[in-house]
């Protein structure tokens, strides 16, 4: 099983999302993440899928999400040619002697703490997939209450493959 992230440029139209969608469900397809946002143009969206299965399935995916009346522009984003974000709010539980440990932790990560309460912090985190799982792997001994991640966002490195429409 190989790991294939898709942006795809989309006609910004209610139920863009939901037919996207609906034809990995149809197909038994399985979206890892999915992340969507209006561009520069606000006549598009910008969608970034990540899904997985053997070369074959992955060619067909994309095969048939470019069918789609919808997709403007279907591309693969290549790990040495693009770039990759996330974005991780993460609340843990903390009492005045832990606290301290946890914001130590953070600032390592480049983390920022948006909120703090009597007994709890959030966290906001934004980096790689490898980064988040390595914070929240090393908040092992603290109790995470809540975990809220956006999945990938993703643009291609350079002007060579810039859609223009």
């Amino acid at each position: 099983m190989r790991r294939k992230v898709f942006q795809l440029l989309v006609d910004n139209t209610s139920g863009v999302l939901s037919r996207i969608s609906g034809l990995f469900s149809r197909r038994g397809y399985n979206i890892e993440s999915i992340t969507a946002g209006v561009t520069a143009d606000p006549r598009f969206t910008r969608i970034t899928i990540v899904t997985s299965g053997d070369d074959e399935i992955l060619d067909q995916i994309e095969k048939q999400v470019e069918k789609l009346v919808d997709v403007r522009d279907i591309k693969e984003l290549e790990p040495d040619n693009s770039v990759y974000r996330e974005l991780a709010l993460i609340k843990v539980r903390t009492n005045n002697e832990q606290r301290q440990g946890v914001i130590a932790v953070a600032d390592i990560f480049r983390a920022k703490i948006i909120d703090v309460a009597s007994d709890s912090l959030i966290v906001e985190l934004t980096g790689n997939q490898a980064k988040i799982d390595a914070f929240i792997n090393l908040l092992d001994g603290y109790e995470i209450l809540e975990l809220a991640r956006t999945g990938i966002a993703g643009l291609g490195r350079g002007t060579e493959n810039v859609t223009y429409l």
